[in-house]
């Protein structure tokens, strides 16, 4: 079965500026879109969030939330049950990987936040960027982070940041296994501080990526910056991804 295509809304918080969330998020139901990943609610509360996705029947598969940790513990899981979702997925900065006693520092926050999550009937992941794949003591930093993680963190793999970092993403899907069932679709060149591309225009090879997966649940669409109008490269990302048979939307 094919993966369901969502889209992170961190995407279109332009044109959430311009035209409002609701009508952003309606247009994205219109476009397609099967499900949605929110980062904040801009203009907005979780609740009338939540409310808008069960409206309109999009799937909310994951979101990105503060660490479930210390004081902000309670408040993400109050977001995510508000907005109808069990995976929260989060992640820390570069200098958290810079060392290997940050990375064990790191990774025990993250066995924390899964052990929060798991209590209240949730699961916790890591998102990446780039600095998770640079090298310490000889080692990819994510290869030390899996031998540190409880096996209950799951991945939140984002391909075009594993590539632009230098390494194939496909052989990190493929290694991470049934621990990657959210995969982050962007597209473009590859090179630090250029603009992404709608999916399908870059140097990602999304079909060799689709078959290294034998868990992914989802691929979430997630443009940081674009080259062209965002709006119409979310559509033109839908397309793609459809029309390539590589995931299913509502339509």
């Amino acid at each position: 079965m094919k993966p369901g295509v969502a889209l992170q809304l961190y995407s279109v918080r332009e044109p959430i500026k311009k035209s409002g969330y609701e009508a952003t998020v309606r247009s994205l139901a219109a476009m397609g879109y099967a499900g949605v990943e929110p980062a904040g609610f801009p203009g907005t509360t979780a609740e009338a969030a939540g409310k808008l996705f069960r409206e309109l029947g999009l799937a909310v598969p994951s979101a990105h939330v503060p660490i479930p940790v210390g004081d902000a513990k309670q408040q993400t899981l109050d977001t995510m049950q508000a907005i109808g979702s069990t995976r929260m997925v989060s992640g820390l900065g570069p200098d958290d990987f810079k060392t290997l006693d940050r990375i064990k520092a790191s990774c025990a926050t993250f066995n924390e936040a899964a052990a929060n999550a798991s209590a209240a009937g949730m699961t916790f992941g890591i998102h990446n960027h780039w600095w998770e794949f640079g090298t310490v003591d000889g080692r990819l930093a994510y290869e030390i982070m899996l031998d540190l993680l409880t096996p209950a963190v799951f991945f939140e793999v984002d391909t075009y940041w594993v590539k632009t970092a230098g390494v194939d993403p496909v052989d990190v899907v493929r290694k991470l296994g049934k621990r990657a069932p959210l995969l982050h679709i962007k597209d473009g060149p590859a090179v630090m501080g250029q603009p992404m591309t709608a999916v399908g225009d870059g140097v990602l090879d999304f079909h060799a990526i689709a078959k290294a997966s034998t868990a992914a649940e989802w691929m979430i669409v997630e443009l940081d910056t674009c080259a062209t109008d965002m709006m119409d490269a979310v559509r033109r990302s839908y397309t793609y991804l459809t029309g390539q048979h590589l995931a299913s939307g509502r339509r």
